[in-house]
């Protein structure tokens, strides 16, 4: 029997170098999360400093440490899964980092970005794990915004071999400061990639991004635009508003799909669906 989850995706205003501020906004909806009976909250990528601000450099934080143990703290107070992208200082490395933590306040899965963008370059290292996590709601996966790009999906579809029912993508999705909601460039950029993932596996693909100015750092003048995003095999799910004021908590509940195949047993079942992949070329 399939399992039901309620997921908030946390849609909030972060401001570049402005941890404290975009912290108590988190709580802030953390608390509405756990008012509306949510299951697990999202939250978007790097929400601490905001994603390639030149603060996070110096400023960044261990995980286990200051900013993670906020999260976790939350978590005990309100018997909630949190799912939350911060910026991860690592020896004498920063990382592009999510992490899970369970209603206990303990942190269950930890990951590192791994496709990062040329600009991020200066800011984070490149991950070098995938990995998946066996919870109350079923087996979870952790990526992060670009790693569901088109051409970077053999992520996804990785952790989908792993067993992932659905996965969690704290994201910063970014767009030129003149689009407007007319504009929406975000059916092929996103929603058709989780679509792929989602109805090659049977699995449910969410990314809560974050709204706002960019101010500071190579994207300074964009603007995040919200749009947050749950897509199932039948479609999009629930989604966020298309604006950069539309700091707001999406709720989406659903069946957790169930996953028969594994191993060898994937493939033979894609193959029977007619989905092909190419054969390596050999020389």
């Amino acid at each position: 029997m399939s399992k039901r989850v309620k997921i908030g995706l946390g849609q909030l205003l972060v401001e570049g170098g402005e941890p404290d501020r975009n912290i108590e906004r988190a709580i802030t909806m953390i608390g509405e999360a756990a008012r509306q009976q949510c299951d697990i909250i999202l939250l978007p990528e790097t929400m601490d400093f905001a994603w390639t601000h030149p603060s996070g450099m110096e400023d960044a934080q261990t995980i286990p440490g200051k900013y993670s143990d906020i999260f976790c703290e939350q978590a005990r107070q309100h018997g909630i899964w949190i799912c939350v992208g911060l910026t991860e200082k690592s020896g004498d490395r920063n990382y592009n980092s999510a992490i899970l933590i369970n209603r206990l306040g303990e942190i269950v899965l930890k990951y590192h970005k791994i496709n990062l963008l040329d600009v991020e370059f200066p800011f984070y290292e490149i991950g070098t794990t995938l990995n998946c996590v066996d919870t109350e709601f079923g087996r979870v996966g952790l990526n992060i915004c670009a790693d569901n790009y088109a051409d970077s999906l053999p992520i996804g579809h990785t952790l989908a071999r792993m067993g992932a029912q659905f996965i969690l993508s704290p994201s910063s999705w970014t767009v030129d400061y003149s689009i407007t909601e007319e504009d929406d460039p975000y059916e092929e950029k996103w929603v058709n990639p989780y679509k792929v993932l989602s109805s090659y596996y049977g699995i449910v693909v969410i990314g809560t991004t974050c709204v706002g100015y960019i101010v500071g750092g190579p994207y300074e003048g964009k603007k995040s635009i919200g749009c947050s995003l749950v897509v199932g095999p039948d479609g999009v799910m629930g989604q966020g508003r298309f604006n950069e004021f539309a700091g707001e908590l999406i709720v989406t509940e659903f069946d957790v799909p169930e996953r028969r195949e594994r191993g060898t047993q994937i493939g033979k079942m894609l193959k029977a669906r007619g989905v092909e992949f190419e054969q390596p070329l050999m020389n």
